[in-house]
């Protein structure tokens, strides 16, 4: 408004993230993600695409949460199985480092492996959970695929009005 120009600091940089590259998503992974406009987009020289971390990297972000090193490394080879095939075509789902931490949190909930990774899958349908979970249980022989689980106790206590 003033017709000042505005010199950045040294060093000063803006990062911007996007998941579909300003493209939009029409496969529902990214519902309400906009399309950006080109000369919107043009304003940013460069692209960095970010992978999945390398699976000593996850490791190493991943060890800190948890006091179980073999849970850790039975979770980022569970990921990679499933990211791999994902980028095969071979399934709809993937499973993220976040969910990743989000396992052991749930673990640290509930102390028991299958369960964590239980709750944290529920989200998808029935055949991703069963085929998620057989073959996480191929990965850890700790886990034992067809014993079931037991839901948390849910109690509801009424009061006369």
């Amino acid at each position: 408004k003033k017709n000042e120009l505005v010199t950045p600091a040294p060093g000063f940089t803006i990062f911007a993230t996007a998941n579909t590259k300003g493209k939009g998503s029409e496969d529902g992974r990214y519902m309400f993600t906009n399309v950006l406009n080109e000369a919107f987009l043009e304003r940013f020289p460069i692209t960095v695409e970010q992978d999945y971390p390398t699976d000593k990297v996850e490791l190493k972000i991943l060890k800190p949460l948890l006091n179980d090193d073999e849970f850790a490394e039975n979770l980022v080879k569970w990921a990679d199985v499933i990211r791999k095939t994902f980028a095969d075509g071979g399934i709809d789902e993937i499973i993220s480092t976040r969910r990743l931490v989000h396992v052991i949190r749930a673990f640290s909930i509930f102390g028991k492996r299958k369960k964590a990774i239980e709750v944290c899958i529920a989200r998808f349908d029935d055949e991703t959970k069963q085929s998620f979970m057989e073959l996480y249980t191929k990965i850890d022989a700790s886990i034992d695929a067809s014993a079931e689980t037991t839901q948390p106790e849910l109690t509801i206590e009424t009061a006369d009005v």
